[in-house]
């Protein structure tokens, strides 16, 4: 009884000096993050600058006119894609915004009471979204963050990088790039296929120990970090209720005008011709035995969606107005990472990067490395599927020669894409506009939870991944 009067305040104490270390580096990060990270845009370009350094350095088959050419390649061959991308991101912001979702975010939004309570709900809601979809999850994360912050005073910033955290677990859901490009059959994108001649089921990929252990326990270990690092009541930053309130309040102009034109705009009926076609054709590819789930199948189906649950032209075309303020920044600067990732390809740049990790991985270790590396190029390429179009080249071979399965390679690549953003603000513009937050404070924390799940990822590909 003794040792243990003497122990239980040793280790409870032990726990609070290690609580207090972690906040006081959470608040130099924040202040370091806010002091010295510029605009998003300036950092895709201080990337694209270091990309023609290293290529004119290391890379073998650069050289000035070959950077400068392959860059702008790469600038225009990525616009169609960032441009479905942006789509994708409105017609899913579009639908989040609906009455029907709407209300169910203010219902469940109205739960917690306490800042820790509201932080863990943020947290679960955003990870079950990204689960779900990227582009829904990426939009209600900023929209629940915005309802919870109204009815609960929270360090604002605080929240919106739980929410962020939750959002990044995208990578391991049915939405993955990866996963999707990688079950594709005769998808010109699928290098899985193309190495090996088979596809990677969605099975392998969503329900391998890879994928889904580092979920479990980071959905666990997460939230428990951003508790210690909460603010303190002096120190917390709330957003302004009233503000935010008076901000997502849009004066209605739902009643129709007594003109032809007025009329029209509100004629729920031409939302449903657009809606029976949409149907239509996905009836079509269902009874052909053809539906795919890619990326303009996503934006047909968030489209219907949205135009149902908007019910009038006028309603929807409102929405979509309100979306399209957060998708500038993507198509500012997906051309310019597309320019990064053109270099990288064209002048063999990635080859020498992934090479590097990949020339001294054994059977045990190329999905740690492949992770590694993952991390490393998502810094210059931060889209799932253009860094898997990059790294898959060689991570596929790699994995053939070493008969390490498809499954942990790709999921290795998945989870280096989900850790980098955490330190990679070009995800986070969206969410960032959407919320009404500055990015320093809020990668202060992000920076920390980097940390957490780079080890709790590497670990588990290190002791399951072959």
């Amino acid at each position: 009884m003794e040792k243990l009067s003497v122990d239980g305040p040793s280790v409870a104490a032990g726990a609070q000096t290690g609580a207090f270390g972690l906040r006081r580096i959470t608040r130099v990060c924040v202040v370091l993050v806010e002091r010295i990270m510029p605009d998003p845009f300036v950092i895709a370009i201080l990337l694209t600058l270091l990309t023609c350094v290293l290529a004119v350095a290391i890379a073998p088959h650069a050289s000035i006119p070959e950077v400068v050419t392959s860059w702008y390649d790469g600038v225009f061959k990525i616009a169609s894609f960032a441009f479905m991308v942006a789509l994708t991101l409105v017609t899913g912001h579009a639908l989040s915004t609906s009455r029907p979702v709407s209300q169910l975010l203010r219902r469940i939004a109205s739960l917690p009471t306490t800042a820790a309570g509201a932080m863990t709900l943020t947290f679960f809601v955003s990870m079950a979204g990204g689960l779900l979809n990227w582009a829904v999850g990426l939009v209600v994360s900023a929209l629940f963050a915005r309802e919870v912050a109204k009815r609960v005073r929270v360090d604002f910033a605080w929240l919106v990088a739980a929410a962020y955290a939750g959002w990044s677990f995208y990578v391991c859901g049915i939405s993955s790039s990866i996963a999707l490009l990688s079950a594709t059959r005769g998808s010109p994108l699928n290098v899985i296929e193309k190495v090996t001649g088979n596809v990677l089921p969605m099975k392998e990929f969503l329900f391998s120990p890879l994928n889904y252990i580092p979920v479990i326990v980071l959905a666990i270990a997460v939230p428990l970090v951003f508790r210690i690092m909460m603010p303190r009541e002096h120190e917390a930053i709330a957003a302004d209720p009233q503000r935010l309130i008076a901000e997502d309040t849009v004066s209605s102009t739902d009643t129709p005008a007594s003109t032809i034109a007025g009329k029209l705009d509100h004629a729920w009926i031409l939302n449903l011709v657009l809606v029976a076609l949409g149907l239509g054709y996905i009836g079509l590819k269902v009874a052909k035995n053809a539906f795919t789930m890619d990326l303009n199948m996503l934006v047909m189906i968030f489209l219907l969606l949205g135009l149902v649950t908007h019910w009038t032209p006028k309603a929807y075309l409102r929405a979509i107005n309100n979306a399209a303020r957060v998708a500038g920044p993507i198509l500012l600067q997906f051309p310019i990472y597309g320019g990064i990732m053109g270099i990288m390809t064209a002048t063999g740049l990635a080859d020498v990067i992934a090479q590097w990790f990949i020339g001294f991985s054994t059977t045990q270790t190329l999905p740690f490395w492949s992770f590694v590396s993952s991390t490393l190029i998502s810094m210059f390429v931060p889209s799932a599927g253009g860094h898997w179009i990059v790294q898959a080249p060689f991570v596929v071979p790699a994995a053939q020669h070493l008969h390490v399965s498809q499954s942990a390679v790709a999921i290795s690549v998945a989870l280096g894409e989900g850790v980098a953003d955490m330190i990679q603000p070009m995800w986070v513009i969206p969410l960032l506009a959407i919320a009404g937050v500055g990015m320093g404070r809020v990668m202060g924390f992000t920076v920390i939870i980097f940390f957490i799940m780079f080890a709790v990822m590497g670990g588990t590909l290190l002791l399951c991944g072959h």
